[in-house]
């Protein structure tokens, strides 16, 4: 494919629709710019060929000019001095002359257009180059995010999880056991103070026991004294 051909496809494509078509789109862009920038250097090589090339016909056009000037004016110095037949003769390369410098002005112009053109089209070219560039963060970026959603969403939706979840419960398990075997080493190894602790504590117990007892007598007592009196008034 030759430089203008495929500088003409990249200035007619569309990036989105190349995108879409994409299964990379981090490949597809970095493939993307990096084809406008090696168009772009090698349009521009062009170009400063085709500008080389247009100086060149420039001055041959000039030259051609000139020496059809010189022609025309050995013409009139034949003519003056008689000799008709080297008037006819420079009138001849004078003609020569303006044919060859009205050949090179149209080559001229086609070059001009030429590079109206490639102008107008290397524009384009750039901008879609900078369009792609301040858009290829963002186009990464939501690759990356949606590709990690996407890896989020296949864990979860797997076993993984739940299978991690149950080593969670094990563990969990088998720490309640531990606590367990703890506990129960506690409490077959207790201190002097926690059994004196424990003697204090009975011995409230049992002394707020005989306490209650003692209340209880006195209480049935008064109430079978109450009883009698009630006996004896009514006899």
């Amino acid at each position: 494919m030759g430089i203008f051909s495929r500088f003409t496809d990249i200035i007619n494509s569309n990036i989105n629709s190349l995108l879409d078509k994409a299964e990379d789109p981090e490949k597809m862009v970095r493939l993307i710019i990096q084809e406008m920038e090696d168009t772009l250097v090698e349009v521009r090589s062009a170009s400063a060929k085709t500008i080389a090339n247009k100086k060149d016909v420039v001055h041959q056009i000039n030259k051609q000019t000139q020496e059809s000037s010189d022609w025309a004016a050995k013409a009139e110095l034949a003519i003056g001095k008689g000799r008709e037949d080297l008037a006819r003769a420079a009138l001849q390369e004078k003609q020569k002359a303006s044919e060859a410098a009205a050949a090179l002005t149209h080559e001229l112009e086609l070059i001009d257009s030429e590079l109206s053109k490639l102008q107008t089209e290397t524009g384009q070219l750039q901008e879609k180059l900078a369009d792609a560039k301040n858009r290829q963060k963002t186009i990464l970026m939501r690759q990356k995010t949606v590709s990690s959603r996407l890896e989020v969403k296949k864990r979860l939706d797997s076993n993984t999880v739940d299978d991690a979840m149950s080593r969670f419960d094990q563990f969990e398990r088998k720490i309640d056991d531990l606590e367990s075997q703890v506990e129960a080493y506690d409490v077959g190894s207790r201190s002097l103070k926690d059994e004196f602790a424990n003697l204090e504590a009975d011995s409230k117990i049992e002394d707020e026991l005989a306490a209650l007892k003692e209340k209880m007598s006195g209480a049935k007592t008064k109430t079978a004294s109450v009883s009698e009196v009630k006996k004896t008034k009514k006899a």
